[in-house]
C-alpha cells in the first residue's frame, strides 16, 4: 500500500520512463510490437502528426517526412533505430522533438540495413507541482514541452525497420539562450543548438533549452534556468550565452555591469550543481561594411563574456570571433545561403521576401554547429571523447559550400520571423 501511494503521488511527467520496441513488420517478432495501422493516441505509440508511411515487412517507406510519437515524460532515451528498406533504396536522416537533427543523412541500398543509436532528450513545463516555465503563445503546443517523444524520418524515400527506446543516465548538455540558439519548429528558420546532437554519439544528451525573445536576466524571470536547475545532475554542462536582445533599448536592457552579474550567477548556480558551466559569445548578425567585412553589432557583449570566463576560469567557446571568420570567408553573397533570405512566395502563406539577418537557414545552423564542436574540442572538455569519429576538424575561414545541405525541406513550414523582444 505504501509503494503504491507513492506512485499515484508521483505525477506523470515525472514518473519514469517506458520501454518501447516497435516494428515495421505486421507480425513484429517475439517481444516487439507492430506500427502496422497504429496512430498516436490511447496506445501511447504509433505515427503521428502527417499521413502514415507505408508499412510492410520491407519496413515503413513514404516519400514524404513521416512521424512516430511514444508517450514519455521527461528524461533522457537512448533511441535505436534500424534505418533501410528491404526492396528500395533509401536515404534517411532522423530529428527528434522540434526539428533537432540526430543523424545526418544515411544512404541504404535495397535489403541493406543500418543502425543507430543516440539519446533524445525531454521535458515539459513543470518544475515542481507549485511552480513551472512561463512559456509564450508561440511555444504552447510545441513538441519540445509535450509529454511524449517524437521522432521525424525525413529524407529521400525515408525508411526505418525498427525503433526502441528506452530510459538512459548519461551526461548531458544544457542549452541556454536565445532565437539564435533555439530548436526552431518551422523552417526555413534553424538554430545550431538543434543541429548540435547529430554530432554526438549515444553517451551523451543534449537538452536546447533556449528560447527565442530570451535576455540572460528573462531566462531567469520566465523560470528556465531554474527549470534546467531543477533537473541538471552533477558531472552535467551548462552551455550558456546571450547578447541580440539584451543590448536593446526598452524595459527589458541589460547593461553591461548587469550582464556580467548575471553571468557570474549562471556560473555559481551551475557548479552549486556539480555540473560544469561553459559560456559562449554570441553569433554576429548579417551586416557588412562597404569592403565586404562583418561588422561588431553586438556591442561590448562578447568582450564582457570573454572577461568574466576569464576571471571565473570558465571554459570559452568564442562563437562570436569564429562567426566573424565563417561569415567574412561566406562574404556578402554566400551569407544569404547561411541566413533566412528568399524571394516572396517561395513558401505558403509569404507574399513578401524573407530578408532576415538574424537568423539562420538549416545551412547556416549546420556551419555554426561545427564551429561550437570545434570550440568543445579545443577546450577540451570531456564530452569531446563523445564527438562522432566520423566528424572531423572544421576551420570557420574554409567553410563547406550550402550543397553540403541535402535534406528536403521540413513539412511544417512558417513565414513568420522567429518572436524577439522589441
Amino acid at each position: 500500500m505504501v509503494a503504491g501511494a507513492f506512485m499515484l503521488a508521483v505525477p506523470a511527467w515525472a514518473a519514469p520512463g517506458q520501454t518501447y520496441k516497435l516494428s515495421c513488420a505486421p507480425e513484429a517478432p517475439h517481444g516487439s510490437v507492430s506500427l502496422a495501422g497504429t496512430r498516436y493516441g490511447k496506445s501511447g505509440y504509433g505515427f503521428d502528426l502527417r499521413p502514415s508511411p507505408e508499412v510492410s515487412n520491407a519496413g515503413c517507406t513514404s516519400n514524404q517526412p513521416f512521424y512516430v510519437s511514444v508517450k514519455e515524460p521527461e528524461g533522457n532515451f537512448l533511441v535505436t533505430v534500424t534505418l533501410g528498406n528491404g526492396k528500395r533504396a533509401a536515404v534517411t536522416a532522423v530529428k527528434a522533438e522540434a526539428r533537432r537533427l540526430m543523424t545526418f543523412p544515411i544512404s541504404t541500398a535495397p535489403g541493406q540495413e543500418v543502425t543507430r543509436k543516440f539519446v533524445v532528450h525531454t521535458r515539459t513545463p513543470y518544475i515542481n507541482a507549485h511552480e513551472r516555465v512561463h512559456l509564450k503563445p508561440r511555444e504552447i503546443g510545441d513538441l519540445d514541452w509535450d509529454h511524449k517523444l517524437t521522432l521525424e524520418f525525413t529524407g529521400t524515400h525515408p525508411s526505418v525497420r525498427s525503433i526502441t527506446v528506452e530510459p538512459v543516465h548519461v551526461p548531458t548538455i544544457y542549452i541556454a539562450g536565445d532565437s539564435t540558439v533555439v530548436d526552431q519548429e518551422k523552417a526555413p528558420w534553424a538554430a545550431w543548438g538543434q543541429m548540435l546532437p547529430a554530432f554526438f554519439n549515444d553517451k551523451v544528451s543534449v537538452a536546447n533549452e533556449a528560447e527565442s525573445g530570451e535576455t540572460i536576466r528573462s531566462f531567469i524571470g520566465e523560470n528556465r534556468l531554474a527549470k534546467i536547475m531543477s533537473t541538471i545532475q552533477p558531472g552535467d554542462y551548462l552551455f550558456f550565452g546571450f547578447a541580440h536582445n539584451d543590448q536593446k533599448a526598452g524595459p527589458g536592457f541589460v547593461s553591461i555591469p548587469q550582464y556580467k552579474a548575471y553571468v557570474r550567477h549562471y556560473i555559481e548556480l551551475a557548479r552549486s550543481k556539480g555540473a560544469h558551466p561553459v559560456v559562449f559569445t554570441a553569433i554576429e548578425r548579417r551586416v557588412f561594411n562597404s569592403r565586404g567585412k562583418i561588422v561588431n553589432t553586438l556591442a561590448d557583449y562578447p568582450n564582457a563574456m570573454r572577461q568574466v570566463a576569464k576571471q571565473e576560469h570558465v571554459p570559452l567557446i568564442d562563437l562570436n570571433a569564429m562567426s566573424f571568420k565563417l561569415f567574412d570567408a561566406m562574404g556578402p553573397k554566400g551569407t544569404l545561403k547561411a541566413f533566412v533570405h528568399y524571394p516572396a512566395n517561395t513558401f505558403p502563406d509569404q507574399p513578401k521576401p524573407l530578408a532576415d539577418n538574424s537568423h539562420s537557414t538549416d545551412y547556416g545552423a549546420f556551419e555554426l554547429a561545427k564551429c561550437v564542436v570545434d570550440g568543445i574540442r579545443e577546450d577540451h572538455l570531456p564530452i569531446a571523447k563523445d564527438i562522432r569519429k566520423s566528424v572531423g576538424n572544421f576551420d570557420p575561414s574554409h567553410p563547406d559550400p550550402p550543397s553540403i545541405w541535402t535534406l528536403p525541406p521540413d513539412p511544417f513550414v512558417s513565414a513568420k520571423t522567429p518572436y524577439e523582444r522589441h
